[in-house]
């Protein structure tokens, strides 16, 4: 400091020396415990962000899981259903060709068997986009076969609508992460007004002078103490209606959230009841008096009593039966999961 600039030499003049200065800026009284209070608030934002994330990467990967399962079912009960055509296609061949039976029975018989083998196709393109979205959600190459796949049994809930509409507020990661952020924006308005208060800086010098012609130099010892004016009052207030909106919209997106949580709730337990509901009138009504429908249409028709026709429609009537009970189960399942999901419950 003080170095006369047509010299720069340090003895010519009696103030020259070197400055060491130290000093510390102090918030206005309440800004750091804000901030910490902001940083806080935020972490939990994240936390439970993140945490959702998880919940929806699992549903993701049941979901997907649930519907390999059920085109390998859908894949095995159509083979199934297609030996069963091609015996009777063998069957009204024989009886053509012997004169008991119509061409229009053996071409119809063709005709379902073609469909059905259509329908291979199509269950087997959707099983196999059913293991790509597995590979893709769990970043690995898996396999699966229909024997490594373990039978999928009916599940009743055991909690009512309303107790799992009330678990979103209690445990859905991603509730905690909006009154988070609602507090954070609030602590943002507090600090924003807070800033039309000023900071203080307070600090120490010491100059270190050079010998001169003078004197040999004694040192210089200083105390600092300033004051930031705020004095920029527009910027100041634009930052405190910016924090208001920002509260503002988390508000909306919190009750955004919660409605589309609830609503999806409501949409799986209906799903799941259901599933329930039908499943049982599948399995315990529906397919055994198909099956025996169609054992007694068979047997009419070994004997020339029943037409071909009947004997075709009542194969394809314990098809469709079957085909729409595991539907409906694997629906039910893939409810579990979106209620899982939805809910942040694991013990449904």
């Amino acid at each position: 400091s003080n170095y006369p600039v047509d010299s720069w030499t340090a003895n010519e003049t009696a103030m020259s020396g070197k400055i060491l200065k130290l000093n510390q800026n102090f918030p206005f009284p309440g800004k750091l415990a804000t901030k910490k209070e902001k940083s806080r608030q935020q972490a939990l934002w994240y936390k439970g962000v993140y945490e959702d994330g998880k919940l929806q990467l699992v549903w993701k990967v049941k979901d997907a899981y649930y519907s390999l399962s059920f085109y390998e079912r859908a894949i095995e009960i159509t083979h199934k259903n297609i030996k069963l055509l091609d015996d009777f296609i063998r069957l009204t061949e024989t009886n053509y060709e012997t004169g008991k039976g119509l061409q229009q029975d053996v071409l119809k018989a063709q005709v379902e068997s073609s469909k059905l083998r259509d329908r291979i196709y199509s269950y087997t393109q959707q099983r196999d986009r059913a293991v790509a979205d597995l590979n893709s959600l769990t970043n690995q190459q898996l396999t699966f076969s229909a024997a490594e796949l373990p039978e999928i049994l009916p599940k009743a809930l055991t909690k009512t609508l309303e107790e799992l509409q009330q678990s979103v507020e209690q445990n859905r990661p991603l509730m905690a992460s909006y009154l988070a952020l609602i507090e954070q924006n609030k602590l943002q308005k507090k600090l924003a007004k807070l800033e039309f208060k000023p900071d203080f800086k307070l600090g120490a010098s010491y100059t270190f002078r050079e010998p001169n012609f003078a004197d040999d130099g004694t040192d210089f010892a200083g105390i600092e103490f300033g004051i930031n004016i705020p004095i920029f009052v527009a910027k100041r207030k634009g930052a405190v209606s910016e924090a208001e909106a920002a509260i503002t919209m988390a508000m909306h997106q919190l009750d955004n959230f919660r409605n589309t949580a609830q609503l999806n709730i409501h949409d799986s337990f209906l799903k799941i009841t259901k599933s329930v509901q039908q499943t049982e009138l599948y399995k315990n009504g529906l397919i055994p008096q198909a099956s025996q429908t169609f054992e007694a249409v068979l047997s009419g028709y070994q004997v020339g009593k029943i037409d071909f026709l009947a004997l075709l429609d009542s194969l394809m009537t314990v098809y469709n039966y079957e085909l729409e009970y595991y539907r409906g189960l694997i629906d039910g399942q893939r409810g579990f999961a979106r209620l899982e999901a939805e809910t942040g419950l694991n013990d449904l």
